[in-house]
């Protein structure tokens, strides 16, 4: 079991460098990929088997004695993350295998993207703040460098990417070392059980004024209100399949932290925190709703709903922090953790399904494209099915995602946000049915669009398993919910 918790951060790093290893060889790289994502499928399901059926699992390393080792723990909450990362990664290089994109990935592009991986299952495997704010600047780095070859557009518009990028995660990654040293002068501890312990026994104030600084980074990492531009100016310089990893993954690994941090680490969290939480979920929800119905490139549009849902996880988020006993937190925490399922499958195939859009019509200006639903019914259907889940139509996963966080907004009389989020999804509604109407149901504006000669096969097979997967989710939602529910148990030091 000891073993078994490194595996997924070794996994990821031997798949790295035998990738590195065969840069000139870019067909056994693709391969490699694909046995190296394979391999962290198998990792991840086995050790979310044995920390249901045994309780989380807990390694140290260097040498050291408690509180002061290199400590890495995986409850039921981050393996079940860490088999999303699987799930998501095996999506992007099965999907890649295609050719979507209209040029070759980069040499560097299955290095850097595996670095990437390696960074968020140490981000949620570790249980230490400094190693945290490691594990996130690998994941820093290897998104810069994707960012950096892109292969979508000139060298200007990958630089443009890279620094918008840059920046805000810039700010976010000295806030978080801030946070980090701050909290250890207070306390002398690092790790999460310690810090648990030691935090009780400081002053509200400073508790206030150490959680709010790690917190804001968190929420710049998650694209959150009011820095939150980054995301759609960065993303759509990024080759499809990567586009639909970060989509599904770097955000949520925010999130992630934030509700460990909140739920976890520093529970109870100052309510002023929970209740600030609260309303930036909503203004989040509404900013990125609305950048939504505003634009016409179908990557922009994804990635603005991107940062309009993750107002959607926070709220829930806030909610369990505000709840007023330990069942209603565990619920709202369990609903977080569903809709994080939820939205990183829907929203990674979502951005898949763009990508064939492209390929199908060679644009992803909705302006310039059409006729869809009469040359690929097809594409149509699949991308009808997280389309109307990102909204929340019954019986599909977004419903009972959304009904969770609801059920627990008007539980805790929280009326406000509830009509907010109600309101989000009409308008989530009209951004998707602007892309129903302009890709798919309106004739083409010049001409049909021709069927193109590449290989698509790799794509349809992952779109097409992905859909299933979110039918699947909504038709029988009871053991998503279960362990959803089971998984947050644990936080707060809960039993």
């Amino acid at each position: 079991m000891t073993t078994l918790i490194l595996l997924p951060v070794l996994t990821t790093l031997a798949t790295m460098l035998c990738t590195i290893f065969t840069v000139r060889r870019q067909h056994w790289q693709q391969w490699i990929s694909l046995v190296g994502s394979g391999t962290l499928a198998c990792v991840t399901l086995i050790l979310l088997q044995q920390v249901l059926a045994k309780g989380p699992a807990l390694t140290a390393l260097g040498g050291w004695p408690a509180p002061y080792a290199i400590l890495f723990r995986v409850d039921a909450l981050s393996a079940v993350m860490l088999v999303l990362t699987a799930l998501m990664a095996c999506a992007a290089l099965v999907y890649m295998a295609s050719e979507v994109d209209p040029l070759p990935p980069h040499p560097l592009t299955h290095p850097l993207l595996h670095g990437a991986l390696a960074g968020i299952c140490g981000a949620l495997c570790t249980a230490d703040l400094f190693n945290l704010y490691v594990w996130f600047e690998v994941i820093l780095v290897c998104a810069l460098g994707l960012l950096a070859l892109g292969n979508l557009g000139g060298r200007m518009l990958q630089l443009d990417a890279v620094y918008k990028y840059f920046a805000p995660n810039l700010l976010a990654t000295l806030l978080l070392l801030i946070a980090v040293g701050l909290i250890y002068a207070a306390t002398g501890y690092l790790q999460f059980d310690a810090l648990h312990q030691a935090a009780p026994a400081l002053p509200e104030a400073l508790v206030t004024v150490l959680v709010a600084t790690l917190l804001l980074a968190l929420l710049i990492k998650s694209a959150a209100f009011p820095l939150y531009a980054w995301l759609p100016a960065s993303y759509p310089a990024l080759p499809v399949a990567v586009m639909a990893l970060f989509a599904g993954l770097l955000t949520k690994v925010g999130t992630y932290a934030i509700l460990r941090m909140a739920g976890d680490v520093f529970s109870p969290t100052p309510g002023i925190l929970m209740e600030g939480l609260g309303w930036i979920a909503a203004i989040t929800m509404v900013a990125g709703v609305l950048g939504a119905a505003y634009h016409w490139d179908i990557r922009r549009i994804l990635s603005f709903h991107i940062i309009s849902q993750i107002g959607y996880i926070l709220l829930a988020i806030a909610l369990g922090g505000l709840a007023p006993d330990s069942t209603s937190a565990h619920n709202a925490y369990g609903a977080a953790l569903f809709y994080t399922v939820h939205h990183i499958i829907v929203k990674a195939n979502l951005f898949l399904l763009a990508g064939l859009v492209f390929a199908c019509t060679g644009s992803f200006d909705l302006r310039r494209v059409g006729g869809l639903v009469a040359s690929h019914p097809l594409l149509a259907l699949l991308f009808a099915v997280p389309a109307l889940s990102l909204v929340g139509v019954p019986p599909l996963s977004g419903f009972w995602a959304k009904l969770l966080v609801l059920q627990e907004a008007l539980a805790q009389g929280r009326m406000l946000w509830a009509a907010i989020a109600l309101s989000v999804s009409f308008l989530t509604l009209y951004s998707m049915l602007k892309i129903w109407q302009e890709a798919f149901w309106k004739a083409h504006p010049s001409a049909k669009p021709q069927k193109t000669s590449r290989s698509l096969a790799p794509a349809w097979l992952t779109i097409t398993v992905l859909s299933g997967i979110t039918l699947l989710l909504g038709i029988s939602p009871q053991q998503l919910l279960a362990v959803s529910v089971l998984a947050v148990r644990s936080l707060g030091g809960g039993p």
